[in-house]
């Protein structure tokens, strides 16, 4: 019976020991629609150029828990260089995690979670969009993994290794 029972500890001890990573949480955190020159930009052609910016922060609320933030801001100009709208947004998670050293985990919470994050702030964008009587936009997905990569490249350029996951720390894309 005892090495039975040796075995369990074991086999809990084993699974503390292996990398874990859940959802606890998906939530819009913040969002704007703005339609600056409307209703004027309605009453001529609009073939749009876009400004897409993407940003993506974390930090830690529990012993085993970070808040990621996928911030989004698209900005559509006419022809004419005038604003047909502005559309920013906070898109979040709640991201439990054990179990990863501090590169690992820097890495996942820059690359994985805001993939999983990507698509509900691509709905909530194409519905703005619409909602504000302009076609969808249909974001195209985003790398996130070179993303993180440049941007470790360019820490590396300026002299300094990547810092350790703070209380609050992104990516700027």
């Amino acid at each position: 019976m005892s090495e039975t029972d040796g075995g369990a500890a074991a086999s809990q001890g084993e699974q503390a020991a292996q990398p874990q990573l859940g959802l606890q949480k998906i939530y819009l955190k913040d969002m704007s629609f703005e339609s600056p020159h409307s209703p004027d930009v309605f009453r001529r052609p609009w073939k749009p150029k876009h400004q897409l910016d993407l940003n993506t922060r974390f930090r830690r609320v529990d012993e085993n828990a970070y808040e990621v933030v996928l911030t989004i801001s698209i900005e559509a100009k006419d022809d004419e260089d005038r604003v047909g709208f502005i559309i920013e947004l906070q898109q979040a998670g709640i991201f439990a995690i054990a179990g990863l050293d501090d590169a690992r985990l820097s890495y996942t919470l820059s690359t994985y979670c805001p993939n999983v994050l990507f698509p509900y702030a691509r709905e909530t964008i194409d519905a703005l969009a619409t909602r504000g009587a302009f076609p969808a936009l249909m974001l195209a997905p985003v790398n996130f993994d070179a993303l993180y990569a440049e941007a470790m490249r360019q820490r590396a350029e300026e002299g300094g290794p990547p810092p350790p996951p703070r209380a609050e720390e992104g990516v700027q894309h």
